[in-house]
């Protein structure tokens, strides 16, 4: 005989099939919304059963359970394999509800004693419908990153009642923006070592050639890949004339059409996939590159920051179109090179006012560092000029000038490390010079750095 559960999901099942038997087309505006909100809490409940199906089965089929695991004896090795074959889900799919699942089921202490579940407020959410499972996963995984980090628990409890009545009345992807900056707001060392977590993991593979083509692969940082989201849209903008057009691609989009005036004129139709459009704006962006002899930027990245936080390197912010945030810090990095616009908000968010760009090296300014310093100054590193960032060696919120004097060259990977390390650069006669930490060189010794390639060509004459 078969559980009252499953006894009253085969008749929801049933009712179910009648509703999905009516089309859509027949409904007003108004039943179609109802039905969309309605479908969708009926959806929740499902989940919440879904999910603690899904736990309970990889919970039976522990690897120390031997052959006595519920998975073993079907003929699986793992509980995900099991799950993936009942529901006919794709493999991702089936583990994301038994992670989600185990955070949300009641526990067993060491003494067999049944404890609550590691999340109860969400737990409870999700028995009673309220919120979905999209939400509950980014909820449970920020918040057990944060108490992996060390996050006071009664802080996290704090986050979990807030973000679970966030989610009862916002979309998930809203929450996540939300459960990110609590995860940041509870680790005690801050965003900066996951920050360089995720950095380490920065790739790009390219593969043999197969077939003529040559695959590659990789991942980014959040600060890369908003760099990379910003060359994109500026590129792609419906009113942007297309960009980085190869012979072939504008002699098929270039027609000649006949104006309102009835005068014929000449325009170019963008005939590529959007695929195809951001790989001609990368390998554009590379070949502009080498080709260049100026130093500035061909794309803006917006970072969204509080003055306080920037000028104190502390707290986090966003960079347009990345939903992970980032340290103050690594804003800071960014800003060194790129400089900032002032924007003043008002109580509600409103915009006050747009100030000029400031704290950024000109286009003669990043020439004179490129004729002083030769490209990155930092010692062995051969990065040309037009791979270098221009960095403020006395900070601008310290009082530090934008100007040549306070300037100097180094390649996004030593910015980085001079940002995040004990090293110290300081201007002495004029040139930059790089003191290493006290367990390096125990003297503190400032070291003469760069490629001053026609001082030093004097110096030797003179010698």
């Amino acid at each position: 005989m078969a559980h009252p559960a499953i006894d009253t999901l085969q008749q929801a099942i049933r009712l179910l099939a009648e509703v999905a038997a009516e089309p859509a087309l027949a409904l007003t505006d108004e039943d179609l919304c109802a039905l969309t909100s309605t479908a969708e809490e009926a959806g929740r409940l499902i989940d919440s059963t879904r999910l603690a199906a899904a736990a309970e089965i990889d919970d039976r089929s522990q690897f120390d359970l031997g052959s006595a695991g519920l998975s073993y004896r079907l003929g699986h090795r793992r509980g995900v394999h099991l799950v993936e074959q009942l529901t006919r889900t794709s493999q991702s799919e089936a583990a994301r509800r038994i992670r989600v699942g185990s955070a949300l089921r009641p526990r067993l202490g060491l003494g067999g004693e049944l404890l609550s579940a590691e999340f109860p407020i969400a737990a409870a959410a999700v028995a009673r419908g309220s919120i979905g499972l999209d939400a509950a996963a980014v909820v449970t995984r920020c918040l057990a990153q944060a108490v992996g980090n060390g996050a006071d628990l009664v802080d996290v409890e704090a986050a979990e009642r807030e973000l679970v009545a966030e989610a009862e009345r916002v979309p998930a992807d809203g929450v996540a923006i939300m459960a990110r900056a609590w995860r940041e707001a509870l680790d005690p060392d801050g965003s900066l070592p996951r920050e360089e977590k995720l950095r380490q993991q920065r790739s790009f593979v390219l593969h043999k050639e197969r077939e003529g083509l040559v695959p590659f692969h990789g991942v980014a940082s959040p600060m890369e890949a908003a760099e990379l989201k910003a060359a994109f849209a500026e590129s792609m903008g419906g009113d942007v004339v297309p960009r980085f057009l190869s012979p072939e691609d504008l002699e098929r989009g270039t027609q000649t059409v006949i104006n309102d005036e009835g005068e014929a004129e000449t325009v170019i139709r963008d005939v590529r996939t959007r695929e195809q459009r951001q790989f001609d704006i990368v390998m554009g962006l590379i070949r502009a590159g080498k080709r260049s002899r100026g130093q500035r930027g061909t794309a803006t990245v917006l970072a969204v920051v509080t003055l306080d936080d920037l000028e104190s390197g502390r707290g986090i912010g966003w960079l347009d179109g990345i939903d992970e945030p980032v340290s103050a810090s690594t804003i800071n990095e960014l800003v060194c090179d790129s400089g900032f616009r002032r924007v003043t908000q008002g109580p509600k968010g409103e915009i006050l006012s747009l100030g000029e760009t400031e704290r950024c090296f000109s286009y003669q300014q990043r020439w004179a560092l490129a004729a002083r310093d030769g490209g990155c100054v930092w010692p062995q590193c051969t990065a040309p000029p037009s791979q270098c960032h221009a960095h403020h060696v006395v900070e601008w919120s310290n009082g530090g000038a934008t100007d040549v004097d306070n300037g100097v060259l180094l390649c996004a990977a030593h910015h980085h490390m001079l940002h995040g390390s004990e090293f110290a650069m300081r201007m002495i006669d004029g040139l930059p010079h790089l003191r290493a930490p006290l367990w390096l060189d125990p003297a503190q010794e400032w070291v003469r750095v760069g490629k001053q390639r026609l001082s030093r060509r004097r110096s030797a004459l003179a010698a």
